[in-house]
């Protein structure tokens, strides 16, 4: 009768036993934590010792916590079950991986250990290969690496094998590119965004909006007149941007910067009225004129021809220099085209409507020589007022080609007013006309038929000009000449003439080769 009370108890209790089986993943609760090791009871006959180690967060365990674990053994040669923790996270880590997940898929995972060739990467309980080509660990330390939690792209999941391969550099530029369609997505023009200047160049900045680069072109940056965009800004700096525009096929974004502020443009006409006298700075010389800065923002060009009274053209950098702080008057203003015409001669009397009187035809004045064209030499009469000798009132004889031939710029020459032309402001001079024209005598020296003998000057198509004395030419007509004889000859031949014309209102002599 006991024997078979015993056998009743001993099968009682084998009923009361999980049906546990081995490979098995089953729950457990942690009963004791001693030392490196951890016993969990899985409601079996005897509990199993787990190493420390197999727990992620060995830290943070607990007694009466509760586990998965593998069965390993049911039964090893001490009569205790052999469990796993590490081996359970990994077949349920392949079992989420192959459920879940395929290549081309993000992941993350912690990195466990470094090893040849690259990094084991814990990926739900389960073991990944990181290849170190495929790591973007580059400038990192191992201390930055290991245990620590990063984002990966899976390349390659063999689920039949257990084989993952791992990719960092594909998740990043995957995640690059997720956060560019967020970004394009997120753009509105007109909006404010914070970024970081990239890159520098001649025409603007490029600047980093979190994942896309927008360009600051150099005319949006101020209202002001800049030279270079480095004046405003340095890679490196962050900076508030407005979105001008943007076109997401053509990977372009427009920004400003200058559009944070309200446009000095706004209210030109108030503050600058035309005809008001106003002062500014100097901040741009050209061959054209100068540019004046108003005020931050706003510039306004004084042509040369608003420099001076003076006629003749004048040299925009021999009157002002960089700096130059100078008093204008405003002549116009085009709001839209953002114009402004300043003037500094309007601020002075203009002396035109006295050069009539200061300097009547016929009078006789000095001056000083301050430039020559092709046709004759500019003078200066006073600070403000100059004339020009015109080519053909410099001899009353000579033969001119260049007025630089009898004048030099800066000598100081006696003179006749000719004209004065206050309409187109002009003043016209005469040198030749200090002098009674010698042409009435010429005329009785050199009577019509009279033979002389010339030297040749010039030979031309329609003639040659021949010298007959010292400052007086005269012209043989082709027509009056052998043309073979007329080809042969050369400057300072000597030929015998016939005066066959003489002009005094023109100032010519007319000259024939035919002297008998």
């Amino acid at each position: 009768m006991v024997e078979k009370k015993d056998a009743s108890l001993e099968e009682l209790y084998n009923q009361s036993l999980k049906n546990i089986k081995e490979g098995q993943i089953v729950k457990g609760k942690i009963v004791s934590i001693t030392g490196g090791d951890v016993l969990v009871d899985i409601g079996y006959k005897s509990e199993g010792v787990i190493p420390l180690r197999e727990f992620p967060s060995s830290d943070k365990l607990e007694i009466g916590q509760e586990t998965d674990v593998l069965v390993e053994m049911k039964e090893d040669d001490d009569g205790r079950i052999v469990l796993s923790k590490e081996k359970a996270d990994k077949i349920r880590g392949w079992r989420k991986l192959v459920d879940d997940f395929n290549e081309n898929t993000l992941v993350d995972g912690k990195i466990r250990k470094k090893v040849k060739g690259g990094f084991i990467v814990d990926v739900f309980g389960a073991d990944g290969f990181l290849p170190m080509s495929l790591s973007s660990f580059k400038n990192m330390t191992d201390d930055e690496i290991i245990n620590k939690n990063f984002r990966f792209h899976v390349t390659k999941l063999n689920k039949i094998r257990h084989t993952l391969i791992l990719s960092r550099r594909d998740a990043l530029q995957k995640e690059k590119e997720a956060t560019k369609g967020k970004l394009w997505d997120s753009l509105e023009v007109g909006k404010v965004r914070n970024g970081v200047v990239k890159g520098i160049t001649d025409f603007g900045a490029f600047i980093d909006l979190g994942g896309i680069d927008g360009l600051l072109h150099i005319t949006d940056m101020s209202w002001s007149r800049i030279s270079h965009p480095s004046e405003l800004v340095a890679i490196g700096d962050k900076i508030d941007v407005v979105i001008l525009g943007f076109d997401k096929d053509a990977s372009k974004i427009s920004l400003g910067l200058k559009q944070r502020t309200p446009d000095p443009w706004q209210d030109v006409e108030g503050k600058f009225p035309v005809g008001s006298r106003v002062k500014g700075k100097v901040v741009n010389i050209m061959p054209y004129g100068v540019f004046i800065e108003l005020e931050k923002g706003i510039e306004g060009l004084v042509h040369y021809t608003e420099m001076s009274w003076q006629k003749r053209t004048v040299n925009p950098q021999e009157m002002f220099a960089m700096g130059d702080v100078v008093e204008v008057q405003v002549l116009n203003i085009d709001k839209d085209a953002k114009r402004i015409s300043l003037s500094v001669k309007q601020l002075e009397s203009n002396p035109w409507l006295e050069a009539e009187k200061k300097f009547p035809v016929g009078n006789v004045v000095n001056g000083k020589v301050r430039g020559f064209t092709d046709y004759g030499a500019f003078v200066e009469l006073d600070e403000n007022l100059e004339g020009m000798i015109h080519i053909s009132d410099m001899s009353w004889t000579k033969k001119i080609n260049h007025p630089q031939d009898i004048l030099r710029k800066g000598q100081k020459v006696e003179l006749k007013i000719l004209a004065v032309d206050v309409e187109n402001r002009k003043i016209s001079l005469g040198l030749k006309q200090l002098t009674e024209s010698p042409w009435p005598e010429i005329a009785k020296k050199y009577p019509i038929g009279m033979v002389l003998d010339s030297e040749v000057v010039q030979v031309t198509n329609f003639g040659v000009f021949v010298k007959i004395e010292e400052d007086l030419e005269g012209l043989v007509y082709s027509s009056e000449m052998d043309k073979e004889a007329m080809a042969a000859l050369k400057s300072q031949d000597k030929l015998k003439v016939k005066v066959i014309k003489v002009d005094v209102e023109q100032m010519k002599i007319g000259l024939s080769s035919k002297t008998e």
